[in-house]
């Protein structure tokens, strides 16, 4: 299967809330690689390498976030593949 890669945003109540985590977790769970970190503006930034149809599994939940978040809007695009390992939160 062929490997692609996405930038998702995500905003609303995304931060404090282990969004980042739980969507790591996800993505170990899906076997991705990646990573989910918080901007200055309150969005989360997901980055996510792997087969389509796990990228779009985890892009579904994306839009659910763990329990105490509150999804507003989620865009994602697109990006080349980038060499990484493992899923990381910064």
């Amino acid at each position: 299967m062929a490997v692609i890669c996405v930038r998702c945003l995500i905003s609303g109540r995304v931060q404090g809330v282990w969004y980042r985590d739980s969507t790591r977790r996800k993505a170990v769970e899906l076997g991705l690689r990646g990573s989910a970190t918080n901007l200055a503006d309150g969005r989360v930034a997901v980055v996510a390498c792997g087969e389509a149809n796990r990228i779009e599994r985890l892009k579904a939940w994306l839009h659910q976030g763990p329990p105490r978040a509150l999804v507003e809007r989620v865009d994602c695009e697109p990006i080349p593949e980038r060499p990484m390992t493992g899923f990381a939160i910064g």
